[in-house]
């Protein structure tokens, strides 16, 4: 019986792309949120998830983040990574120079901000949940209205191209993270995701966190923050590093932290990224 996933839809989304790409055999459901799609996921609804969480220009999705961060039961499983090509589309007869608003996503309006000023600096922007729903809000509009969406997209729905490959940056990808309970066995080819946090905001404590790797001599490729959500001014750090959880240096790195975090999760190990046929 082939897998159940879920991705953040509706079809035609980046989102389904990378989930196609990602697992072609499976039967794929698409869910409104992130946020439902990893609360599908911890509830044994679907095998695993797929969403969005980072891309190449506009850095990380904190929704994913944050869903990582709170909901138990979940794991990065595995990395997706896409190019993303952004299309300009309205519904039939209304032309560019008709149009009041134009739908997307925020990482897709953020995506195309240089495109948007330069050929509709006094056009409203509107929020959508997602790239392919900026096209259902286009067509409910009671203006004329155009959306950024993906190519699927221009084939799923009744619309028109208005033009093509918008982005502002010809190497815009997006990363996407497939969720489960448990996370990926070691590849030799790996990564490993991880919050944490301190209960005192001391001198050195981010420092002496680093210094687990770095006197491992163990990569860093990521390093952020965000809002504990509970007090101003305190953070959650997450960290991506080289290597999977399960390595004896990395385990010895993870160990360390841990003894002096207040809060700490791993988030997966899980095989890096590489394009099919590479």
């Amino acid at each position: 019986m082939p897998d159940l996933i879920g991705y953040l839809g509706p079809a035609g989304t980046y989102t389904e792309q990378a989930a196609l790409l990602y697992a072609p055999d499976a039967v794929l459901e698409p869910y409104p949120t992130i946020s439902a799609v990893g609360s599908a996921v911890a509830e044994d609804e679907l095998d695993s998830g797929v969403v969005p969480i980072e891309n190449s220009l506009e850095g990380s999705v904190t929704f994913t983040l944050d869903l990582l961060i709170a909901q138990s039961g979940l794991s990065i499983r595995n990395e997706i990574v896409i190019p993303i090509d952004h299309y300009l589309v309205a519904p039939p007869g209304v032309s560019a120079e008709t149009v009041e608003v134009i739908y997307s996503h925020p990482q897709a309006l953020a995506q195309c901000r240089d495109y948007l000023g330069e050929n509709f600096p006094t056009v409203a922007r509107e929020a959508s949940l997602s790239t392919v729903a900026a096209v259902i809000d286009m067509q409910a509009s009671r203006v004329p209205a155009a959306a950024i969406c993906p190519q699927r997209a221009t084939e799923i729905y009744d619309v028109q191209i208005l033009a093509q490959s918008i982005q502002d940056n010809s190497a815009n990808q997006t990363r996407f993270v497939a969720l489960a309970h448990e996370d990926h066995p070691p590849t030799g080819h790996d990564r490993t995701s991880i919050c944490f946090a301190f209960a005192v905001d001391r001198p050195g404590s981010l420092y002496r966190a680093i210094g687990e790797f770095a006197e491992r001599n163990i990569n860093l490729v990521k390093i952020e923050s965000r809002p504990t959500k509970q007090e101003l001014g305190r953070y959650i750090f997450l960290i991506d590093c080289d290597g999977h959880r399960e390595e004896p240096e990395i385990e010895a790195a993870l160990q360390g932290l841990r003894e002096f975090a207040d809060v700490f999760k791993i988030l997966g190990s899980y095989p890096h990224w590489e394009p099919p046929g590479r």
